[in-house]
């Protein structure tokens, strides 16, 4: 069935229907070919009006709210002139939904938490394996006394203390485990199953405000249609009866009522290309594309017969549904959020191996040779002492070789070449491994908290989960009323435009013969329009509510 209210008033011609190319502009809301300087555009423009002066000459098209007349001329478009425009001229249902997939920006902030959720369950993961860290630094110390508690270097017999370069480098390998760990994993795929039910929530919330934008536009095309078929009608009205004013067979109130009707006609057709055109910018901001992109709709919304089981479209829903999808994978990452509250019962293990070194290069070896030489000086002459008092024992011991203890110059190489390992000839310390195990007993009723918050979670989920089936049996039930009644209605509209097209035609025969006063034509005039307009309002109800049914069940009920 149709959404045209054509008027096929016959044996009435009516004078407007030469001049489509005004018409055009009001239905695309584009200048003429001559403006666009592109040939490919010429063709576009040279074949939306042959496709309106088909559309208003040709009879009402039943079960379609597209012209078929329209659809032709617009496939004899080049193929590639589609193609080089981001959204195509003769633009399905299909394309602006995958358009607004690829393009809305809430629904790509909305698939940003995709890649985070991701990185999540890998995160998870590499917390199973042993963390590895490394420390180094430089330091630097200069020369001056230095206090060691109460006493200073001097006193300690270490004054002139040179500057010193310090390095040291620290390797730690680091494991803990728990049961928290442990069970992360699995708790970071159930939330990223989630996320991806919530994105297709998204995706579907998305389909049907684009579908519903579409069948606005339809709708709005139709309303523009009819409101200048009424401007036409109201146009050659004014000359009839100004005709008949003439000979004489009317008054000058007939004309003044008639050119009411006209300037009534034309602000009619200011409102309907204002909501064609604000419905057009609306599926193009869904569609996250430019605002002035020209595109025409060319999918066909047909009346058909409601005739899905309730019951069947319920299980349909139960699997189909995004919101009811996603509120299940909500309620799968709180079951495992109980098991994680739950395992901090568990006990933990912690394993921690190190090892260390340094450096350490004085400025000036001067001090650590005169302290050597110091050193070697005293243990000369203890040694010589010791082999004195050997000598003057009753029974004498051997003496000592204390020319073994004298500082030579090799001794002072020897310190100044151990003064070179800065910044990399580290000196190690011994490695260090440690083990320990935790075992939690009790913690201040803070883990029995928290698993019962998780369980509250879960239990609520399960009364959303119910809430939801109830509210999605409840909703199936009455769109598909709806859909049944709006179907019935629309049927109804169809055979009321039928009577008052016919009724037009006859009052208009009644009026130019002088059978029937302007009064009657002005009445059947009217109660056409009203028809028209309803019969517009009664198909595209059911095609939202169809709409809305689908948006419900979750899966397109249309039939191709």
């Amino acid at each position: 069935m149709s959404c045209r209210c054509e008027s096929r008033t016959r044996g009435v011609k009516d004078p407007s229907l030469g001049d489509v190319t005004a018409q055009d502009e009001h239905v695309t809301g584009r200048p003429t070919a001559p403006e666009t300087g592109s040939l490919g555009i010429a063709y576009m423009w040279l074949a939306i009006p042959c496709a309106i002066k088909l559309r208003r000459r040709l009879p009402l098209l039943t079960r379609s709210l597209m012209s078929g007349a329209l659809a032709l001329a617009l496939s004899l478009l080049p193929r590639g002139v589609a193609g080089q425009s981001f959204v195509p001229i003769a633009l399905t249902l299909e394309e602006a939904i995958e358009i607004a997939h690829q393009s809305n920006p809430g629904l790509q902030t909305a698939r940003n938490n995709e890649d985070a959720a991701t990185w999540n369950v890998r995160s998870a993961y590499g917390a199973l394996f042993p963390s590895a860290s490394v420390n180094s630094g430089i330091s630097w110390q200069g020369a001056g006394e230095q206090q060691f508690g109460s006493l200073t270097a001097e006193q300690l017999g270490f004054a002139n203390q040179p500057s010193f370069l310090f390095s040291n480098y620290n390797l730690s390998l680091d494991y803990q485990i728990n049961g928290r760990t442990l069970m992360a994993p699995g708790q970071a795929k159930a939330d990223r199953v989630a996320t991806y039910a919530q994105i297709a929530s998204a995706e579907a919330d998305l389909t049907f405000r684009v579908t519903q934008g579409y069948i606005n536009v339809l709708r709005q095309i139709e309303q523009v249609r009819v409101s200048e078929q009424q401007r036409d009608r109201a146009t050659f009205n004014l000359q009839l009866v100004e005709a008949q004013l003439a000979v004489g067979q009317a008054t000058g109130v007939d004309v003044a009522q008639a050119a009411l009707s006209l300037s009534r006609s034309e602000v009619t057709v200011l409102q309907t290309d204002n909501g064609l055109e604000t419905a057009r910018i609306r599926v193009l901001e869904l569609m996250g594309s430019d605002l002035d992109s020209p595109f025409v709709p060319t999918t066909p919304f047909a009346l058909s017969q409601p005739l899905w089981d309730r019951e069947e479209l319920y299980q349909m829903g139960l699997e189909s549904n995004p919101d009811l999808g996603a509120l299940r994978a909500s309620r799968s990452s709180s079951s495992y959020g109980v098991k994680m509250a739950k395992s901090t019962y568990l006990p933990s293990l912690s394993l921690r191996a190190s090892t260390s070194g340094f450096t350490r290069q004085a400025s000036s070896t001067a001090l650590s040779v005169q302290q050597a030489e110091l050193q070697a000086e005293a243990s000369l002459q203890n040694c010589l002492f010791t082999n004195d008092l050997y000598s003057r024992l009753a029974n004498p011991l051997p003496s000592q070789d204390c020319t073994q203890l004298a500082f030579t110059d090799a001794d002072a190489e020897r310190i100044r070449s151990a003064n070179t390992g800065f910044p990399f000839g580290f000196t190690g310390s011994p490695p260090q491994v440690s083990l320990a195990i935790s075992l939690p007993i009790f913690q201040g009723l803070s883990r029995q908290r928290q698993v019962s918050e998780a369980q509250v979670r879960l239990d609520d989920l399960d009364f959303n989960l119910r809430e939801q089936e109830l509210g999605l049996r409840a909703n199936i039930a009455t769109t598909l009323s709806q859909v049944r009644t709006a179907y019935q209605a629309a049927l109804i509209e169809e055979q009321n435009q039928t009577l008052a097209d016919e009724q037009l035609r006859l009052a208009t025969e009644r009026y130019a013969v002088g059978l029937a006063d302007y009064l009657e034509l002005l009445e059947a005039e009217t109660l056409k329009a009203e028809a028209d307009r309803e019969q517009i309002a009664a198909i595209f109800a059911y095609h939202d509510l169809l709409a809305q049914l689908e948006d419900v069940v979750g899966t397109s009920l249309r039939t191709p």
